[in-house]
């Protein structure tokens, strides 16, 4: 994608002379300034090196300083140490050679919290929920998350042996793996909701995001998609060159898709669509939601900006920060906030933040005001004239509320799902027919093959399992909750047991936002007559 940046530069050489004069004195104070203030730095480097009564590690305090300083900035600058660094580009880039696990840590115990699928892990027959028991023959309890990822992963083609328990079995489970490369999805669902609705779901933007979103939508396109529901709800955003690739998909060529500008000049800079599009008369319904953020709010505005899709759900975050990663010594990096990003009609989606940042990073536990006083400065319009709004994230054209998978649990359903019960409870099933696991021995899960759907009696076993957490409830709160309740219990055994494709076929059926996104296609099609009469108006800032 190339950049389009608009620039006048006049040299005039006695004005040069002068600051050199000037500006060089300028520059040498804060020089020393500097200097003092390294000085004061060193010293207590120094000090604490010294005299301090337990033991330091010179590298932990350097970077507890370097993080102490950017977090004095902005919510979003800050440090990332060399393990912190390599995991960033990792999620960035999409790839990486090992098992394709997520672990977490519970009581001393190594826990599977998520496998991809395809990954070798997958293949293996590993699922979320099992206890990596042992490594090479090595228990693993009370290992440390950097121990156990450095043994699981090695060289593509080679093999490690590992031991797993998993619940209704009595004994650990070993399993030979051969180690390949990792792909991460972005796009994790691309499906047909009926003969005509396509669906697609991104996750985040990631190096590949672009081309995953065009075989995605090739592949949507021969299925019969006529019109298409963008699911960006809970992206927290990413690489932001995918985002103007991904925008690029629904927008002509020419089009400006967002703009930033910073203190130096190099921040300053335009982006537009500079590709063709075929995805042009493609009626669309962009959901968002509070955890909407970034790169995702860059491609929801421009779309909204230009007219070129209804915009459904909640206020999304309000991050508009642009982060430039600077990589440091020893493999670490400091993301340093460089510039703020603005849509096409020259709204700034940045929400202000208090000096501790306390309300601005619990946003999303807050409820949103749907009656929002807006002041008239914020005031800004499409290019067909309707007005939308700056300083505050993207606010939807239509709302409806719903925080997690469409729905909008209470506090009683949440504490359910921050427990993790509904995974506890879908490792008590297994895929008829499943056979990578045949070697075996035992196990007293429940079986269940294609077409599983959620019974009264299913839910009278999950019911019990809430009960035995000790966590207290009525009949009231359960049956307010109950919709909610049974679609997760659903796409968690959906998810671990057919995978995430059929998850979300099954949740499509249930998510009450995305039901309320279908209906808004009439005003998507009568937007889309919109964009094309105010094709010309396209790029202006």
């Amino acid at each position: 994608m190339r950049r389009a940046r608009s620039a006048s530069v006049a040299v005039l050489i006695p004005l040069c002379v002068f600051a050199v004069a000037f500006f060089g004195r300028q520059a040498l104070d804060a020089q020393d300034r500097v200097s003092q203030e390294y000085q004061v730095f060193t010293t207590a480097l120094r000090a604490v090196e010294d005299q301090y009564a337990g033991d330091t590690k010179s590298d932990e305090l350097i970077y507890g300083a370097i993080s102490g300083l950017l977090g004095t900035l902005d919510p979003h600058s800050h440090f990332e140490d060399p393990k912190s660094y390599a995991q960033s580009r990792e999620r960035q880039e999409g790839r990486y050679y090992g098992l394709g696990i997520a672990i977490r840590q519970q009581n001393g115990d190594v826990i599977v919290g998520s496998v991809y699928e395809g990954a070798p892990a997958y293949e293996a027959g590993i699922r979320r929920g099992d206890v990596i028991a042992a490594i090479e023959g090595e228990d693993t309890k009370g290992w440390g998350s950097d121990r156990v990822v450095g043994r699981l992963r090695g060289p593509r083609g080679s093999f490690v042996n590992i031991a797993v328990r998993r619940a209704g079995f009595d004994k650990p489970i070993d399993l030979r793996v051969r180690r390949d490369e990792v792909h991460i999805p972005t796009v994790s669902v691309a499906v047909m909701l009926d003969a005509t609705t396509g669906y697609i779901k991104v996750e985040q933007f990631g190096e590949n995001t672009d081309p995953e979103l065009g075989r995605a939508l090739a592949d949507l396109t021969k299925k019969g998609m006529k019109r298409l529901v963008f699911d960006l709800r809970g992206n927290p955003g990413g690489v932001l060159p995918q985002a103007i690739l991904v925008a690029n998909r629904f927008l002509p060529r020419g089009s400006m898709i967002v703009y930033t500008r910073g203190r130096v000049s190099d921040s300053a800079q335009d982006y537009r669509a500079t590709e063709q599009s075929a995805y042009l008369s493609l009626p669309m319904v962009t959901l968002v939601n509070r955890n909407s953020a970034s790169a995702s709010e860059i491609v929801s505005g421009a779309l909204q900006d230009h007219d070129r899709s209804v915009i459904v759900g909640e206020t999304t975050f309000g991050k508009a920060l642009v982060q430039s990663v600077y990589r440091v010594s020893g493999g670490a990096g400091a993301a340093i906030t460089t510039a703020r990003y603005y849509t096409p009609s020259g709204r700034l989606i940045q929400r202000p933040w208090d000096t501790t940042f306390d309300e601005y990073l619990t946003y999303t536990s807050r409820d949103q005001d749907a009656d929002k006083v807006h002041r008239t400065e914020d005031l800004k319009r499409t290019d067909s004239g309707r007005p939308v709004y700056s300083g505050g994230g993207i606010e939807p054209d239509r709302r409806f509320a719903g925080t997690v998978d469409g729905f909008s649990p209470t506090p009683f359903a949440r504490t359910i799902l921050a427990r993790g019960l509904f995974d506890q409870f879908a490792e008590r099933f297994r895929r008829t027919g499943d056979t990578r696991l045949s070697g075996a021995v035992g196990g007293t899960q429940q079986e269940v093959g294609a077409g599983f759907a959620v019974s009264d009696a299913t839910i009278t076993e999950f019911r019990n399992l809430v009960r035995q957490t000790a966590l207290k409830f009525d009949d009231k709160a359960w049956q307010t909750d109950l919709p909610f309740i049974s679609a997760e219990v659903q796409k968690e055994i959906d998810t671990d047991l057919f995978g995430v494709t059929v998850a979300y076929e099954h949740l499509a059926k249930r998510d009450p936002q995305l039901g309320f996104a279908i209906e808004q296609f009439p005003e998507a099609e009568r937007l889309l007559t919109l964009s094309t009469a105010a094709a010309p108006k396209r790029g202006s800032l």
